[in-house]
């Protein structure tokens, strides 16, 4: 099994991105919308901070790349809008989601720290 801590802790935009891609492959511009929701607006991902992260994890193994040609629409209309063009999209390598589990486990226990220093309150 690799080893994880050597990641940890994640930066949140990174954290975020590999969330995103937990349910399954999405390209670039679905990432940077999901991130968006799940961070409820206040993470925002530009394409050039999102595009500098990809190779990132790309080289570091928490992520793959797919070429997909179509990908969620029929090859007629990839073909059509993007000709011999097929579009990447991402997803999790088994590194990569040991990697969101630790970081998981690792926020869950600053925030049952936090609620019994606090006395259990939230906001």
């Amino acid at each position: 099994m690799t080893q994880v801590p050597e990641w940890l802790p994640l930066r949140e935009p990174t954290f975020l991105i590999l969330l995103s891609l937990a349910r399954g492959e999405k390209h670039g511009y679905a990432i940077m919308k999901d991130v968006d929701e799940l961070g409820r607006g206040r993470v925002k991902l530009s394409t050039s901070t999102l595009y500098e992260a990809l190779p990132r994890l790309l080289d570091q193994g928490l992520i793959e790349r797919l070429d997909v040609i179509g990908a969620g629409v029929g090859i007629r209309e990839a073909t059509q809008r993007r000709p011999g063009r097929p579009r990447k999209s991402y997803r999790l390598t088994g590194t990569g989601r040991r990697v969101l589990e630790a970081e998981t486990d690792r926020l869950r226990a600053l925030v049952v720290a936090a609620q019994r220093r606090h006395g259990g309150q939230t906001r």
